[in-house]
């Protein structure tokens, strides 16, 4: 059996492919329905980009990480944020005690923005922010960031997340009910179509569903499903979707499983572009296209023998690369510990550059098409996939499947036989329940100093000294009656971070309008 529980064969033959219309179901590369990949050349023109996922502590240890990755060869950068900032808190509200700067940067300000891409080119680098119920706001610092460096919206690159009903079903940093997310999500479809236009303006995850236990087939299906959710808002919003459908991007994992994770982004790729020229009637090509971010599966690591990580990350990158991505995040060995420490974050590096440099896989487009397993397995997954989606549509959609707890439920009892399997050793992990040591070796990981959180409440006291408050209550104020009412929020948004509001305070602000999200028990 596959990872989605779907038969896989010892032996396949071309008796598996009876019927298959090559035409039809692959296509050229760069062509509908993009089976074999997005663009015709792939990487035998330039390899995928290297978006090294990095952030922690104070904006300015982060900037000194961001350049050591950049001089080691990265071509892009991918920030990660403490759970403060993801949930629209500041770093001296009560609730962010005890996890400003853990698990990503802290960001309260445009000022730490300012701080957080010191020196580094805007309008050069390509920049991802892993951000979801508060990415308008950090979208808006980065822009003022860099207009503070001289360069226009026009010219910046990059995406943020910004994909909050992935939050109700596996990750839990969500802020307001769903169809206020969704009314925030068409704001910022309409804004940066107008201001940043080259922006990814979000990237639709299946990643945190897979780590929460997501099967390959609940991951494409349920992130298709959630996209198709967006689709709607923003042509309810008056959007039409050849204005913002291009901008769309996705995230997805990349697992050991290799086959099956290359046949499970081919099936994405023909899914969506069928959902798009079919269901909601595209007609630019760019529109119909899948384009996607990986990251290796950081819930296939171990902290038994942790070097043994770069052995998985290694296969699961070669995944990614073999099923076409656009730019793949490939993890630190150490990662199932702690925080990556600097050579872990180069090794992780390296390892791409070997994939892209040292190998002929990006010497020929699409190395698998025509292999009878893996185009059966592509057709069984589109298949699964498809029944899938028509069960959240039966449900009525997305958020109403959410509501229910359909997505939930599922993606955990797919963890749980997993679990078990690991548990009765019917699934081997190595160094986990087979080829154990009696002993590990000491390991010493990255430590985040506990008086940086002293250090942000002190810039943050320092900020609401020298601003002018009444300027930053106008701004928020008319934020507030744009919220109130159908104007698109981001425009004053923008001129209250730039006359000095915090991100927490802009949060708080909408809070007061349209409420928080508190989840039903399902059960």
């Amino acid at each position: 059996m596959t990872e989605s529980g779907l038969g896989l064969k010892p032996v396949y033959t071309a008796n598996d492919l009876s019927g298959f219309n090559a035409d039809e179901r692959l296509g050229n590369p760069g062509e509908y329905p993009f089976t074999r990949g997005v663009y015709p050349s792939m990487y035998t023109g330039r390899p995928w980009t290297m978006r090294q996922y990095a952030g922690f502590g104070t904006a300015r240890e982060s900037n000194q990480r961001y350049h050591e990755l950049v001089a080691n060869g990265t071509g892009g950068l991918s920030v990660a944020f403490d759970l403060p900032t993801q949930m629209g808190y500041d770093s001296d509200a009560a609730l962010a005690h005890g996890e400003v700067g853990k698990v990503g940067v802290a960001i309260d300000s445009l000022d730490d923005m300012l701080v957080l891409f010191d020196g580094l080119p805007l309008d050069e680098v390509s920049t991802s922010m892993t951000i979801n119920a508060p990415a308008s706001s950090l979208l808006l610092m980065y822009q003022l960031a860099a207009e503070r460096q001289g360069i226009p919206g026009a010219k910046l690159t990059g995406t943020i997340q910004n994909d909050v009903l992935k939050e109700y079903i596996a990750r839990g940093t969500y802020i307001y009910p769903p169809a206020e997310s969704l009314r925030l999500i068409s704001n910022i479809f309409e804004y940066c179509h107008k201001e940043i236009p080259r922006w990814n303006t979000i990237s639709i995850s299946g990643y945190h569903m897979a780590e929460a236990g997501a099967t390959p087939a609940q991951e494409i299906a349920f992130t298709l499903a959630n996209a198709k959710e967006y689709v709607r808002a923003a042509l309810a919003a008056g959007l039409d979707v050849d204005d913002f459908a291009p901008r769309l991007s996705f995230f997805f994992v990349a697992r050991t499983t290799l086959l099956e994770e290359v046949a499970k982004f081919r099936a994405a790729r023909r899914l969506w572009a069928r959902i798009m020229r079919e269901e909601f009637g595209s007609k630019n090509p760019k529109s119909q296209m899948l384009r996607f971010h990986t990251q290796t599966a950081g819930v296939q690591l171990t902290a038994q023998q942790p070097e043994v990580n770069l052995v998985r990350v290694a296969l699961q990158g070669l995944g990614a690369v073999l099923g076409g991505t656009q730019s793949l995040h490939t993890n630190s060995y150490d990662e199932a510990i702690a925080l990556p420490t600097a050579k872990a974050a180069r090794l992780a590096l390296r390892t791409q550059q070997i994939l892209a440099f040292e190998t002929d896989v990006t010497k020929t487009v699409d190395p698998f098409a025509g292999s009878y397993v893996v185009e059966s397995m592509t057709n069984d997954l589109e298949e699964e996939a498809l029944a899938l989606i028509q069960a959240v549509e039966d449900k009525g959609g997305a958020v109403k499947a959410i509501e229910e707890g359909f997505q939930k439920t599922e993606i955990e009892k797919s963890a749980y036989d997993v679990a078990l399997q690991i548990d009765h050793g019917e699934r081997v992990v190595v160094g986990v329940n087979r080829y154990q040591l009696d002993e590990e070796e000491p390991y010493e990981p990255l430590r985040v100093d506990p008086a940086i959180e002293a250090e942000q409440c002190e810039r943050l006291a320092q900020l609401r000294k020298n601003r002018d408050q009444s300027v930053v209550d106008a701004a928020l104020e008319k934020m507030q009656k744009a919220a109130q009412g159908n104007d698109n929020v981001l425009w004053p948004m923008r001129d209250a971070h730039a006359a000095g509001a915090t991100g927490g305070e802009v949060s708080d602000a909408l809070r007061e309008v349209w409420g928080k999200y508190v989840p039903q028990d399902v059960f």
